[in-house]
């Protein structure tokens, strides 16, 4: 879906250059509000680390997840904050590892962390006591529209295996780490079916943990519609979805909690466009081939996923 007229479009390539990225500001700000359900929108910058779309995302109210130390560098550049506002921190880091020199940054501006292995909790909690977490569980299950976009089950590396729960929480009490809530993401490309399950297994492990929370986060993964007549993902039945979890919960704890959402290319990638230059066409053999100044260091998917993207020809 394009929402830009061509006549912007190659007026902009005119004054800025090929290859150029184009993105509709109004349509981000849209999508944000399409969530407005949730407690809080968290923008995963995997999706658009542009430092301009980080601003606008700020100003619509958006937090930011991050998931190395230059995305967090960003984060903070782009004025979000590593200091909670009204219980909600503006920058999480969202990892399985930690390399010497994010754990120093992670320490030092005291960033919100949701933790994906048992080592994290030793390594942040020997340095950092009564930092605040959350854990990223891995519910033994996973689903994505790529095997590679699958990040739950036993052959995917992120989060603590279910069963390993209890550990994580022995050593959040040993450390006195504070404990924000739960984080489950089992990949990219939603199901139905698959979304009913990750909710109510989120709500059966806080009813199990015996240990006071005050957010879960419904991770991203939402979908996107890239061809014709593929439909837009239902953002109130998959808020209804995690409300009743949300609310399963609440009943258990005694109290209100708040629920996060984590959305990446829901937010961008239909109002983003990648704008070239047709530089050369050739044959070989039975096949054709039209050459742009544009490659998968400008849009990857492609090359990576084996995914579709619609292009048409500006004349």
């Amino acid at each position: 879906m394009k929402t830009l007229a061509d006549s912007q479009l190659s007026r902009l390539a005119d004054q800025y250059g090929t290859p150029l990225w184009v993105y509709d500001g109004q349509l981000i700000k849209k999508r944000v509000q399409q969530l407005a359900a949730f407690d809080t929108v968290r923008f995963a910058q995997k999706a658009c680390s542009n430092l301009h779309i980080l601003r606008l995302l700020r100003d619509a109210g958006a937090a930011v997840d991050a998931v190395s130390l230059g995305e967090i560098e960003r984060a903070l550049h782009a004025g979000f904050s590593a200091q909670n506002a009204q219980g909600t921190a503006g920058v999480v880091f969202t990892a399985d590892v930690f390399d010497r020199a994010t754990l120093q940054r992670v320490v030092e501006a005291q960033v919100e962390v949701n933790v994906g292995s048992i080592d994290m909790l030793h390594q942040l909690g020997a340095l950092s006591p009564g930092h605040r977490v959350w854990l990223r569980i891995n519910p033994g299950f996973g689903h994505g529209h790529s095997r590679k976009t699958n990040t739950g089950g036993e052959n995917s590396k992120h989060g603590i295996w279910h069963t390993h729960l209890q550990d994580a929480l022995t050593l959040v009490r040993y450390y006195r780490l504070h404990l924000v809530g739960l984080h489950m993401h089992i990949g990219s490309g939603v199901d139905y079916q698959h979304l009913q399950q990750v909710c109510s297994t989120m709500a059966e492990l806080v009813v199990e943990m015996d240990h006071d929370i005050e957010a879960i986060s419904a991770g991203g993964g939402l979908s996107v519609p890239y061809r014709a007549g593929e439909l837009p993902i239902n953002t109130s039945h998959y808020f209804a979805q995690w409300d009743h979890a949300r609310k399963r919960i609440e009943a258990h704890l005694g109290h209100p909690i708040r629920l996060e959402i984590e959305p990446g290319r829901f937010l961008v990638a239909q109002a983003g466009v990648l704008v070239s230059e047709v530089r050369a066409t050739k044959h070989m053999g039975g096949k054709h081939f039209t050459l742009v100044d544009a490659g998968f260091n400008d849009l990857m998917r492609p090359s990576l996923y084996g995914s579709y993207h619609e292009m048409s020809l500006i004349t």
